[in-house]
């Protein structure tokens, strides 16, 4: 009766993605001297702050019981849109400004689609994300190099940290996710979200916003794709059209092996880093074996998402009963 209820629990998946990370850490150090130093972990960070963000921004969404496909190309779209305003000679800081916000709008706009015309958010994120890379290649089909000061700075800048160093981009990563935990389970918005996944017609009931409230989700989604995209920018110091390719689905599987039911109403937005660190680890792993296919990483995500999600499911059969 005790496992029962420990299983139960909200908190029991999260859990197991820690250990997991665990066991994947001890494994890697038990095969690969030097796996366990402090900036092979700190790199993890540093190569995946732009996947953090994303998965911020979708565990929001996946909560409310919603998907969005669109983070990945408009995580391109700022890039390129970013690359090109840079090029003409607008000041660094006004680009950035102007991309968080068409991110937020972007997003805003398919959040208002998805409510007011009560259609299905697979459906109008995946228009998204058709829309959003097909403007990519109307500014250009080629890369666009990025020289900017102050991109080249963020690009080049280590911020010392416990004997190691992040980039700029990690440690936005890291302050937007102590944001995004606060607010997901200390405000009313966060309780809103929450209410939205459990059930719906119950929050409407309840007088809570549930228009205002998607709304708010998905342009939260747009902006966290966009500053994704800033973060990338920083990383790859390009803009271009084919730019994080598929990344919306890793950002999904990031927040479900992190714990957050895909149905929504359950979960915890700090699953998101665990999420995302896994999936770091197993790059890193293959990276270090220096035998294995890249594509044995896609491999081994697809495996444990399929996992997750039947363990999530029987968790809920097991807490209904």
């Amino acid at each position: 009766m005790n496992a029962a209820k420990i299983m139960a629990a909200p908190s029991f998946t999260p859990l197991v993605t820690v250990v997991l990370l665990v066991v994947l850490f001890g494994a890697g150090a038990a095969a690969y001297p030097g796996f366990l130093s402090l900036q092979v972990v700190l790199n993890l960070l540093i190569d995946n702050a732009f996947l953090l963000v994303l998965a911020i921004g979708m565990s929001f969404v996946i909560l409310s019981g919603g998907i969005d496909l669109s983070v990945g190309s408009v995580l391109a779209l700022t890039t390129m849109i970013s690359a090109a305003l840079l090029r003409a000679g607008y000041a660094p800081v006004v680009v950035i400004v102007a991309v968080l916000a068409l991110g937020a709008l972007f997003g805003a706009a398919q959040g208002a689609l998805i409510h007011y015309f009560k259609l299905q958010a697979f459906i109008v994120t995946l228009a998204g994300m058709f829309l959003a890379r097909g403007l990519c290649y109307l500014i250009s089909i080629e890369s666009i190099t990025i020289d900017n000061p102050l991109f080249v700075a963020m690009s080049q800048t280590q911020l010392p940290f416990f004997g190691g160093f992040l980039s700029p981009g990690a440690m936005i990563a890291l302050v937007l996710l102590a944001i995004a935990i606060y607010v997901c389970h200390c405000t009313p918005f966060g309780r809103a979200v929450y209410a939205i996944g459990g059930n719906e017609q119950s929050a409407h009931m309840m007088g809570l916003a549930v228009g205002r409230t998607r709304v708010a989700i998905y342009a939260l989604s747009g902006f966290c794709a966009a500053l994704g995209g800033v973060l990338f920018a920083f990383y790859m110091l390009s803009g271009y059209g084919l730019h994080a390719q598929g990344t919306e689905l890793d950002a999904i599987a990031a927040v479900v092996i992190g714990g957050t039911l895909l149905a929504g109403g359950y979960g915890y937005v700090a699953g998101a880093l665990s999420g995302v660190l896994i999936l770091g680890v197993i790059q890193t792993l293959i990276a270090f074996d220096g035998t294995l296919s890249s594509w044995w990483t896609k491999i081994v995500i697809g495996g444990l998402l399929f996992v997750f999600c039947v363990v999530q499911r029987l968790l809920s059969f097991s807490a209904k009963k």
